[in-house]
């Protein structure tokens, strides 16, 4: 696998609306392997393909779900979901909304905070080009929507309610 190099702004790709993906071959599969690995190491829990300057329609996510207090603290840790989302719609989401933080690999020392829908429920095709359908909720479903915005030229700081650097002790979520 190969590591890609993650643009940041003011590269003009951030800001353009991805081309839908037609050809799931071998290269795709390369590549979709390759972001994981790319998002793994930077670190992060989503990476969309114009993150990388590809103008495709493709993101990934993997992310475990919050760990269980009534386990063991010798349990293993929650293991870690894969998701591929290729030419992604988000076709149903929720009333409720959420407040929360975000930050994002392509604006490197920056979070916002950021209103989102509480669920959705995106359809997509998978790395083989097969319909797929999730429904996510709470911390996934802001992933997603971090994701599919990319995807669309939108970032997190255009929905931003207050961005701001955050502090040496700041825990920051990345895509």
């Amino acid at each position: 696998m190969t590591l890609r190099q993650i643009v940041h702004l003011p590269e003009p790709i951030l800001r353009k609306k991805a081309k839908p993906v037609t050809t799931f071959d071998k290269n795709l599969q390369t590549l979709i392997d390759d972001m994981f690995e790319t998002m793994r190491e930077a670190p992060g829990v989503g990476l969309a393909a114009p993150q990388i300057n590809l103008p495709m329609q493709l993101a990934v996510v993997e992310y475990a779900e919050e760990e269980d207090e009534e386990l063991p603290e010798d349990a293993p840790p929650p293991k870690k979901k894969q998701f591929v989302l290729i030419n992604p719609e988000i076709v149903k989401t929720s009333d409720e909304m959420v407040m929360g933080v975000e930050g994002c690999l392509s604006i490197p020392g920056l979070v916002g905070e950021v209103e989102r829908h509480e669920s959705i429920q995106v359809k997509a095709l998978n790395r083989h080009g097969k319909p797929v359908k999730h429904k996510v909720e709470g911390w996934m479903a802001r992933i997603f929507q971090h994701e599919i915005d990319h995807l669309n030229g939108v970032l997190f700081t255009d929905k931003a309610v207050r961005v701001w650097k955050p502090g040496e002790d700041e825990e920051t979520p990345l895509d």
